[in-house]
């Protein structure tokens, strides 16, 4: 398999996807909680140009599942 970047973007999706899974997965144990709490990252960019206006927001809620997920898919992409 050719290793690219839209492999690797691919990658770190589904790692991440597979990472907010299990942290949904594990949010009822107790004991485990330290890895589902959730930090939130924003990102809200604005323009007013007179003739252009835009508005973007970004939001992107972490957990260290997620952040495992996305090392894991990091580590399989670079074994190919």
């Amino acid at each position: 398999m050719k290793k690219n970047t839209f492999t690797l973007i691919i990658f770190l999706i589904v790692g991440l996807i597979t990472g907010i899974i299990i942290g949904q997965l594990l949010a009822p144990v107790p004991a485990l909680a330290f890895l589902t709490k959730s930090v939130q990252i924003s990102w809200e960019p604005k323009a007013d140009l007179q003739v252009v206006k835009y508005e973007f927001s970004l939001l992107v809620k972490l957990n260290l599942c997620s952040i495992i997920g996305l090392v894991g898919a990091y580590l399989l992409y670079r074994k190919l």
